[in-house]
């Protein structure tokens, strides 16, 4: 998925200039400008059993929804209220709607893993986030490590670092674990800065709140969360595109 897209087809609502100059601000540094806690440094060589207890850790062992209210911004100005709905089903399966005023930009996903399986509308699937990695993160969950990355972490009484590297690519994960339990995620092409995802979990350990940042544009999409249940069942129509449902 490519940043160019992110958000291209939101409309804008009421920009406030000043807002407009703040974030243009925030976001023009290095990740540093940007909220959450910074990845430690060095981290160290280690093996995937590690980490794969760091991601299963994160996931939930039954289907959850979620409900929330997002506000979507750009440096061109545009705003956007949206209110939407996250369904997953473990191990690795998301169904993601989100709609602005009166039903209007729907917009709805069917993700596996690092997959989309559907999008409504079609070409809309790269106007999420720029990356699958920061989709799972914008939920709270770490994706797996890939065949072939180069793993490092490093660890203490209160937080969890680890980092994948692809090449001239890097995904970057850190997990708190202290009083505000919270998840970060970067992802770097060739050392640039694509996106950050910071989220955090209420006393629960369920989703407070989630914020992407994508500098180059800038952009950002946040996500207050709300409405937590576990369904009994889920429909067979869930996983339909919708323009296909009976």
């Amino acid at each position: 998925m490519s940043p160019e897209g992110f958000g291209a087809t939101f409309r804008p609502m009421r920009p406030d200039p000043h807002v407009i100059v703040l974030l243009a601000t925030a976001l023009a540094g290095c990740a540093s400008a940007l909220p959450g806690p910074q990845m430690p440094s060095p981290l160290a060589s280690t093996n995937p059993a590690r980490i794969a207890s760091w991601v299963n850790e994160l996931r939930s062992p039954v289907a959850t929804e979620t409900r929330f209210d997002a506000r979507f911004q750009e440096g061109s100005g545009a705003e956007a209220s949206l209110r939407g709905a996250v369904v997953i089903v473990p191990p690795d399966s998301l169904r993601f709607d989100a709609r602005g005023p009166l039903g209007s930009a729907a917009r709805a996903v069917f993700v596996v893993g690092d997959s989309a399986i559907w999008a409504e509308p079609e070409e809309e699937v790269t106007n999420l986030v720029p990356e699958y990695d920061l989709l799972w993160a914008l939920v709270g969950q770490a994706r797996a490590p890939k065949n072939g990355d180069e793993l490092s972490a490093e660890s203490t009484a209160a937080t969890r670092a680890w980092r994948y590297v692809r090449g001239a690519d890097t995904v970057n994960y850190l997990l708190t674990t202290s009083a505000q339990r919270s998840l970060v995620a970067e992802v770097r092409r060739a050392g640039e800065l694509i996106g950050r995802v910071y989220t955090t979990f209420d006393a629960d350990g369920k989703l407070a709140r989630a914020q992407l940042d994508v500098p180059s544009r800038p952009a950002r999409l946040t996500l207050t969360f709300r409405n937590h249940r576990t369904p009994d069942s889920l429909p067979a129509s869930l996983w339909t595109r919708p323009g296909d449902a009976p």
